[in-house]
C-alpha cells in the first residue's frame, strides 16, 4: 500500500462553456512566454535592443511546434497510422506529443529566418535564449502529468506518481515520474548556463551548446527509465540514440569553436554599442589598443605641426631696439661725409 504519492488530474481540460482549456496548453503557452522574457533580458544585458527577441520568436514558435509535432508524428507513427487509427488525430497536437528535437532542429530554422531579417547572427540569439528555452523545457513538462503520459517504471516512492486513465493501454498504479524528473533537470541546465555564461562569457553559440549537451545528458537517463512504447535500436530507445548523438555534437561544437572564435561577439545587433566585455580573449577590454591609437594619432599630429619657436629665434625686445639705433647713427655718419 502505497503511503504518499503525486495524484494524476482526474482530467487534462476544463471547459469554460464551448471553450475548453487544457492543461498541456496552458504549460506549453507558459513555457513560451517565460524563455521570451528571459531571452529578452539577456539579449539587453548582451547590448540588443529590446523587442528583438519576441520578433523573432514569431518566427521560432510557430517552426519549433510544427518540428516537434512531425517528430513524435513520425517516429510514433503507429500511433496515427495503424489498423484502427485516424489519421487525423495526427494533428491534435493539444493532446499531447512534441519531440523536443524537431521542436528545437525547425525552431532553429524559424530563428534564422527572423534573424536574417533583423542582421542578427542566429548563434548570439542562441546563446541569450537557450536558458529560457530549458525553463520552458521545464514548465511545458508538467503538461504531460495533466495528460498521464511519459511516465516511467512502476515504484513505490513517496514521490511516485499515480495515473488513473486505462487509455492506450495504461495500466493504472503508481510510476516513477519521469515528467517531474525531466523537469527539475531542466531547471538545473537553465541555471548551469546562466553561471557558465558569466564565468567564461561564452559566445558565438557555446552557450546554446552548452544547454543542448546538457539537456541531453539527462534525458538519456531519464528516456531509458520510460515503459512507453518506442522503437529499439540494438536495445536501446530511439530517443537514447538521437541524445547520444546530439550530445557528441554539441561537444565537438563547442570545442572547434572555442578554438576557431574564442571570445563574444563585440555587437550582437546592428546600430547597438558593443556590450561591456565583449571578446575578451580577442581584447581583454579594448584599454590597450585604445591606447595605441590615442599615441599614434598624437604622434602624426606632432608630424604635421609647424615646428615650434626656440628661445634662441625669438627676438628680444632690447636687442631689437640696439640695432635700430645702430642703423640711425651709421646713416647720419653717412650723410654728414657727403656734406663735408
Amino acid at each position: 500500500m502505497e503511503l504518499a504519492f503525486i495524484p494524476s488530474p482526474s482530467r487534462g481540460v476544463l471547459h469554460l462553456g464551448p471553450i475548453p482549456l487544457r492543461g498541456y496548453a496552458f504549460c506549453i503557452i507558459i513555457g513560451v512566454f517565460v524563455a521570451v522574457w528571459l531571452g529578452n533580458r539577456r539579449w539587453i544585458a548582451r547590448g540588443g535592443r529590446p523587442g528583438t527577441v519576441a520578433d523573432i520568436a514569431v518566427w521560432a514558435v510557430p517552426f519549433g511546434l510544427i518540428g516537434g509535432r512531425l517528430y513524435h508524428v513520425i517516429t510514433d507513427y503507429q500511433l496515427y497510422f495503424s489498423e484502427g487509427r485516424d489519421w487525423v488525430d495526427a494533428f491534435k497536437i493539444w493532446e499531447g506529443g512534441l519531440g523536443i528535437w524537431g521542436a528545437i532542429a525547425f525552431g532553429a530554422l524559424g530563428a534564422w529566418i527572423g534573424a536574417r531579417r533583423r542582421g542578427i547572427p542566429l548563434p548570439a540569439y542562441a546563446d541569450a535564449v537557450a536558458p529560457g528555452i530549458a525553463l520552458a523545457q521545464a514548465i511545458g513538462r508538467w503538461g504531460n502529468w495533466f495528460n498521464q503520459e511519459l511516465y516511467g517504471k512502476a515504484t513505490d516512492l513517496p514521490w511516485a506518481v499515480e495515473i488513473t486513465s486505462t487509455t492506450d493501454g495504461r495500466v493504472p498504479g503508481t510510476y516513477h515520474p519521469t515528467f517531474l524528473y525531466e523537469s527539475l533537470w531542466c531547471i538545473g541546465v537553465a541555471l548551469l548556463v546562466i553561471w557558465a555564461d558569466r564565468r567564461f562569457k561564452l559566445g558565438h553559440g557555446r552557450a546554446f551548446a552548452l544547454y543542448v549537451a546538457a539537456y541531453c545528458a539527462g534525458r538519456f537517463w531519464i528516456e531509458y527509465m520510460r515503459v512507453d512504447d518506442a522503437h529499439h535500436i540494438l536495445g536501446l530507445r530511439l530517443n537514447n540514440w538521437t541524445a547520444l548523438l546530439v550530445f557528441l555534437l554539441a561537444v565537438v561544437y563547442m570545442v572547434l569553436s572555442a578554438r576557431s572564435r574564442p571570445g563574444r561577439e563585440a555587437v550582437v545587433e546592428p546600430g547597438t554599442e558593443p556590450s561591456d566585455g565583449a571578446g575578451a580573449p580577442e581584447k581583454s577590454d579594448g584599454s590597450a589598443a585604445d591606447g595605441e591609437k590615442a599615441d599614434a594619432d598624437a604622434d602624426a599630429a606632432d608630424e604635421d605641426a609647424p615646428p615650434a619657436a626656440t628661445a634662441d629665434d625669438t627676438e628680444r625686445p632690447d636687442e631689437t631696439a640696439d640695432g635700430a639705433d645702430r642703423a640711425r647713427d651709421v646713416k647720419d655718419g653717412a650723410d654728414s661725409a657727403k656734406k663735408g
